[in-house]
């Protein structure tokens, strides 16, 4: 509990000067600091910051250039996330679009056939192909080819410009791989909750639950950043009330990767320095093991 001035000091603050958490800086040694070089990593205080495109730099570092005595991948800017920066900062939903785009191309040229293939769904009898068809079938791959297929030119229009507007922001900020990670769990946790929770004989497909996952993931990141959290949430309302108030959205994609999103973009905005990828990617696979968990309930229910 922070104490107002003036208020009695209490056990913490009555500590001897060696008990202080806080490194020093390492040309200061008399002022504590909380910021540490981005190359170097040693503390170093607002004298001697100098701002860099990606945080503060020590005066040595900037001198020396990379000649820190580290490897060379350790001076190259970073994201909030520790990812590295990209010379395009969008190329990876650039590419989501583009593939999305095309798998909409093919369904239009090839027809109903196709998306019958790949659209999720859990197990129902399939005319066109005169069989039972699902992930009930052994047709697993569904929970991730449904991510890439679209209903309508409004469906594919609305989710694309989504995809544009929080995707490529969010992967500025977290780093190509981290970017891709989330995008991926998000939507496939979306779709084994689909699995799990429809009816096994209604189908359902988008990019849906992948972006409802980068919304979680972009609110997590804004009250990290301390940005006004006004604007995301309200958007995010929208998007929740057409979820349940139109007829024919799959919700449970909606929710399960909104969950995913804000769980997976937490660990890859808070884990700490010297433990940061092991949690980031440790996260990402407990989230793909919940997803095999649901899809291998749900099997089971249905055979």
């Amino acid at each position: 509990m922070d104490q107002a001035p003036g208020s009695p000091q209490g056990p913490e603050e009555q500590r001897p000067p060696d008990a202080q958490s806080l490194p020093v800086c390492y040309r200061h040694p008399d002022r504590e600091t909380g910021v540490r070089c981005t190359r170097c990593e040693r503390p170093i205080c607002p004298e001697c910051m100098v701002s860099a495109s990606v945080g503060f730099q020590c005066p040595e570092c900037v001198r020396g250039g990379s000649g820190t005595g580290h490897a060379p991948t350790a001076a190259q800017p970073r994201t909030i996330a520790g990812g590295t920066v990209a010379a395009d900062p969008r190329l990876a939903t650039k590419i989501l679009i583009g593939l999305c785009v095309a798998f909409y191309l093919v369904q239009l040229a090839v027809g109903d056939r196709f998306t019958e293939h790949f659209e999720l769904l859990g197990q129902a009898y399939v005319p066109v192909f005169g069989s039972v068809e699902g992930i009930a079938e052994g047709q697993p791959y569904r929970l991730l080819t449904a991510m890439f297929l679209h209903g309508s030119p409004i469906h594919i229009i609305f989710n694309m410009m989504s995809l544009w507007w929080i995707g490529g922001p969010l992967e500025a900020a977290l780093g190509r791989a981290r970017y891709l990670a989330l995008y991926f769990v998000s939507g496939l946790a979306g779709s084994a909750l689909t699995y799990l929770i429809a009816a096994p004989n209604q189908p359902s497909l988008g990019a849906s639950g992948a972006i409802f996952g980068l919304f979680g993931a972009t609110a997590v990141l804004m009250r990290r950043l301390r940005y006004d959290m006004r604007p995301v949430i309200a958007l995010l309302v929208i998007n929740l009330i057409f979820t349940f108030g139109w007829a024919n959205i799959a919700w449970q994609a909606h929710i399960g990767g909104l969950v995913a999103g804000v769980i997976t973009g937490y660990a890859m905005v808070h884990a700490p320095r010297e433990r940061r990828a092991l949690i980031q990617y440790g996260t990402c696979a407990v989230v793909l093991v919940v997803v095999v968990v649901l899809t291998l309930i749900r099997t089971a229910q249905l055979s």
